[in-house]
């Protein structure tokens, strides 16, 4: 099979287009035809050594992705050859070889059949950054929940993957959704999707205008994917109780923090990991995913796909900020 390797850690540029045999599923396994496969912001740090994981090289990226069934292991009842899925949550492209080949093994209880309606491309966009968005949404409540109907709602990086799924849920549990991004082309779109304001996060008034826009309310929870200086300002505009799910880092490092900014208002921080999820909480979380996407009439937003041979573009489309997500067509 043809496969994207990575030999070192200085970045996707470095990615090599080779051959390798193709796996053999083991016990619970499946072997995964793939159709598409999505490019995630992780799978850049990871390259370029600025993520959690280092697995053995060379290894192959990629995490999301969806194609058909073409091997079982033993011990798969529930699936046989032929089979359209897409990966929900696993191991693929961290830990193990990913999705930027053309065949890939995952565990049989980490894919999920294409809802009703739904494109393979589709199905190899959304997994991770729903269930991402999911997760900052639902993390502040025990047992975890959404947020309260009528709660302010700040997206930091809006227009990206987790940016869109995340405005898409967070209009599906009634809230008031405040998109943040620098692109006045983008703005019409994030509307269409959900957002009741979009703001440019480079505007010096960026706190004044968003809370008179909501005034007297203050915002409830912010889903941050971006960092950098940003964060400080949206942590500046929090009420009381406030929730800030940091999801990503895509503009860097956050600088001067003043850890007293969350004391009065008793702020609160929480990460989000799409590595805590189980096979099962995955799953069921997917469910409440899709059916709110369904009733809503919505579906993932793909901004571009690209041949197999353009990885290395497909990349650089990721880094100048699409609308939604950048896919790779690997067979089909």
């Amino acid at each position: 099979m043809r496969a994207w390797f990575m030999d070192n850690y200085e970045g996707v540029d470095h990615l090599r287009l080779g051959e390798t045999q193709d796996p053999a599923p083991g016990p619970n396994q499946i072997l995964l035809r793939l159709r598409f496969a999505a490019l995630n912001p992780a799978d850049a740090f990871l390259a370029q050594a600025m993520y959690p994981a280092k697995p053995v090289l060379p290894h192959i990226l990629g995490r999301d992705g969806a194609g058909d069934v073409v091997a079982v292991g033993t011990g798969v009842t529930n699936l046989r050859p032929g089979d359209s899925v897409g990966i929900l949550r696993s191991e693929a492209g961290v830990g193990l070889w990913g999705t930027f080949a053309e065949k890939v093994l995952v565990p049989a209880d980490c894919v999920v059949r294409p809802p009703h309606g739904w494109s393979p491309e589709q199905l190899a966009a959304a997994p991770g950054i729903y269930l991402s968005a999911w997760q900052a949404l639902v993390q502040w409540n025990d047992p975890p929940s959404p947020p309260s109907p009528g709660s302010v709602l700040v997206v930091t990086g809006a227009s990206g993957g987790v940016g869109t799924a995340t405005i898409q849920l967070g209009k599906s549990m009634g809230l008031t959704v405040i998109a943040l991004s620098r692109s006045v082309e983008k703005a019409d779109r994030l509307r269409e999707l959900g957002a009741d304001f979009v703001f440019d996060p480079t505007d010096p008034d960026l706190r004044r205008n968003v809370l008179a826009a909501i005034a007297p309310r203050k915002v409830d929870i912010v889903v941050d994917c971006v960092g950098a200086t940003l964060f400080n300002q949206v942590v500046s505009m929090l009420g009381t109780g406030g929730r800030i799910s940091v999801v990503g880092r895509t503009g860097g490092e956050v600088p001067d923090f003043n850890t007293a900014t969350l004391f009065s208002r008793r702020v609160r921080i929480g990460g989000v990991w799409l590595g805590d999820y189980t096979p099962d909480s995955a799953r069921a979380a997917w469910a409440q995913i899709t059916e709110r996407m369904n009733a809503a009439g919505h579906k993932p937003v793909i901004d571009q796909i690209f041949p197999f041979s353009d990885v290395k573009p497909a990349f650089q489309r990721l880094a100048e900020g699409p609308l939604g997500k950048v896919l790779v067509r690997v067979t089909g």
